[in-house]
């Protein structure tokens, strides 16, 4: 029986750079979590999506559950754990988050 081989975590630089300007721009307007939920609103809204998203759509659901508060947000977004992967696995729930994201 072969040795099972672990998964290198890939991590696009554009992504974490995205998803830190997201976190910044959340910490600085925290009212900005509204765009979040709007989106979750009208992606769930939509019939055919991947099961993957779904299942992001469910996991922030859960977050906003524990609690408002944008410090326990971020911290959830950035977790090197199921739900913190899972959330930035999709950039696309963030949209609108940030206007302008230099792409460098």
């Amino acid at each position: 029986m072969q040795p099972r081989r672990l998964r290198k975590r890939t991590t696009n630089k554009q992504t974490t750079s995205f998803i830190t300007s997201v976190i910044n721009e959340l910490k600085a307007n925290p009212e900005k979590l509204a765009i979040i939920r709007n989106n979750l609103n009208e992606y769930r809204a939509q019939t055919h999506l991947k099961r993957g998203f779904l299942l992001a759509i469910e996991r922030f659901d859960w977050v906003f559950e524990a609690s408002n508060e944008v410090d326990f947000i971020c911290q959830q977004i950035l977790a090197d754990d199921y739900i913190g992967n899972r959330l930035r696995r999709y950039p696309l729930l963030f949209k609108g988050v940030v206007t302008t994201f230099d792409k460098h």
